[in-house]
């Protein structure tokens, strides 16, 4: 299998439900046991940290992407394999997108939303090709699932939106799928 760089946007806050935070830990562990290289956003803070964390704590690789008016703010965890830190969000998602092979998204907020939707928006025009996957938490995205199928029933996107993002219930899913879009060695 070839190794890939997974991108993951989350939450810089620990959510309500602990199992975003069990996820979060259960990923990070996963990805390195894969020999998969996390890129993530740099923080040590929330569901952000957690994932990091375990990465590192099981050895894996790690590329986190730090704007500078963030450092303090979600705790710009220094001690990564690769610590980036940009100017601006727009040069933080972008360096963070292009060393990535896939795109998972865990539970968060509105930072992880525009994340989302950038990708998600770049993918339906073409720019890219990359699987991206919607890690559904306790059932965490299943409003956001209902969303997307609301904006294609309303005329206002193609069907094909809906395929150009795959919902997984767990880690478990999530690593079988990676695994897939990895390919043999």
């Amino acid at each position: 299998m070839q190794s890939l760089s997974v991108c993951v946007y989350c939450g810089a806050r620990p959510g309500a439900d602990p199992a975003y935070m069990a996820a979060a830990t259960a990923l990070g562990t996963a990805l390195a046991g894969a020999g998969m290289r996390l890129v993530y956003g740099a923080g040590d803070v929330g569901i952000m940290g957690a994932v990091a964390r375990a990465a590192q704590a099981a050895g894996g690789a790690t590329f986190g992407v730090i704007p500078t008016h963030l450092m303090r703010l979600e705790v710009g965890k220094r001690d990564l394999s690769t610590f980036v830190v940009t100017e601006t969000m727009h040069e933080r998602k972008k360096v963070m997108f292009m060393n990535a092979d896939a795109v998972a998204v865990l539970p968060g907020g509105a930072g992880s939303l525009d994340e989302f939707f950038e990708v998600l928006t770049w993918r339906q025009l073409g720019l890219h090709d990359k699987p991206i996957y919607l890690l559904d938490i306790a059932g965490y995205w299943q409003p956001l699932v209902a969303l997307i199928d609301h904006v294609i029933a309303q005329g206002f996107a193609e069907p094909s939106l809906r395929g150009f993002v795959e919902t997984v219930p767990d880690v478990p899913a999530l690593m079988a799928r990676l695994q897939d879009a990895a390919g043999p060695a």
